[in-house]
C-alpha cells in the first residue's frame, strides 16, 4: 500500500499533539483540511486512528502503532529537508522574562553570533506550553513539570529563592510582589516559617527586576531568586533578612515538543542550554 507522506506528516502531528486544531496550527493548515487527510488515511488503512473527545483526540491502539514505525522516518526526513533552509537556523524560545534575560540570553550569545537567529516570547508557563504544543514555540523554559501531552522536558536548573531587604530596612516593611496572590512570598513563608503568609503587598509590580529594583531604593522587603540579586548581595545593596537551613528551591525545566529536536538548530540550543545550565548552576534535582 502507497500512503502519501502529507497523510502521514498530518497524522503525526495529530497523534503528537493530541489535537486537531493543534496540528493544523503546527502545519499551517486549515482543521478541516487536517480532519479530511486524518479521514483520509483511517479509509486507505481501514481501521480507526483516533478517538474524539470534547477536547482533542486520543490516539488508538493502531494509531500507537502506526505512530512509532514512521515518527523515526519521518523526523530523519525532515531534518535532511530541513537542514538546507535558512529559516531552520531559526529558534523560537518562551519563558520568563526575568530568567531569559538575565540567564539565558547570555548563554544562547555564542550560538546566535554563529547564525542561530533567536526569537523570544515572555509570559505565563501554561500560556506558553501551550504555545508550545501547537507549535508556535520550539523551546518553553517552564517553571513547572509539564504535563502536555506532545512536550517532554528535562530539569535544567534548581532556582533558590532569598528574602531581602535593602540595609537598615525593618522585616515588617512593605511587601513588593510581581502578583497580587504573592506566589512566591505564600511558599517561602510556608516553608522557612511554617506559617500561611497573611500580608497584602503595598507595591504589586510584574516584573521581579522592577521588584529588585524597589527593594533595591528601600521601598520594602521580598522574596526574589537568588540569580536576580546574588551581586546586590555581595555588594552590600541588599541584605539577606532570614538565613534557613535549606531554602526553598523550584526546578526549572527545558520543553520541546515531540519531533522538534529533528531540526537541528532546535537540537542545538537544546544541548547547549542542558550543558551550560547543568554546569553553571546549582545541579538540577
Amino acid at each position: 500500500m502507497s500512503l502519501s507522506l502529507d497523510l502521514l506528516r498530518t497524522f503525526l502531528a495529530v497523534h503528537r499533539t493530541g489535537s486537531i486544531t493543534a496540528a493544523a496550527q503546527t502545519l499551517g493548515l486549515s482543521q478541516p483540511a487536517v480532519t479530511a487527510q486524518v479521514k483520509a488515511l483511517e479509509a486507505a488503512l481501514d481501521r480507526p486512528l483516533f478517538d474524539r473527545l470534547p477536547r482533542g483526540v486520543a490516539p488508538t491502539a493502531a494509531a500507537d502503532e502506526l505512530a512509532r514505525r514512521v515518527a523515526g522516518s519521518l523526523d530523519a526526513l525532515a531534518e535532511v529537508v530541513g537542514s538546507e533552509l535558512p529559516s531552520m537556523r531559526s529558534v523560537h524560545l518562551g519563558g520568563p522574562a526575568e530568567f531569559v534575560c538575565v540567564e539565558v540570553v547570555p548563554v544562547l550569545a555564542p550560538l546566535v553570533a554563529e547564525g542561530l537567529v533567536l526569537r523570544t516570547t515572555f509570559g505565563l508557563t501554561d500560556d506558553l506550553l501551550a504555545e508550545l504544543a501547537a507549535g508556535r514555540l520550539d523551546l518553553v523554559i517552564s517553571t513547572v513539570r509539564p504535563r502536555v501531552r506532545g512536550v517532554q522536558a528535562e530539569a535544567l536548573y534548581d532556582e533558590e529563592f532569598v528574602l531581602v531587604a535593602a540595609p537598615g530596612v525593618p522585616t515588617d516593611a512593605p511587601i513588593i510582589s510581581y502578583a497580587e496572590d504573592l506566589p512566591i512570598i505564600r511558599r517561602y513563608w510556608r516553608t522557612v516559617f511554617g506559617r500561611r503568609a497573611s500580608m497584602t503587598a503595598g507595591a504589586i509590580i510584574p516584573d521581579l527586576r522592577g521588584v529588585l529594583a524597589a527593594v533595591r531604593a528601600g521601598a520594602g522587603v521580598s522574596v526574589l531568586p537568588a540569580y536576580l540579586c546574588a551581586d546586590d548581595l555581595a555588594a552590600g545593596r541588599l541584605v539577606a533578612l532570614a538565613s534557613p537551613q535549606v531554602p526553598p528551591l523550584n526546578t526549572g525545566y527545558l520543553a520541546v515538543a515531540s519531533g522538534a529536536l529533528a531540526r537541528p538548530a532546535v537540537a542545538a540550543v537544546y544541548r547547549h542550554l542542558l550543558e551550560e545550565f547543568r554546569s553553571r548552576l546549582a545541579p538540577a534535582r
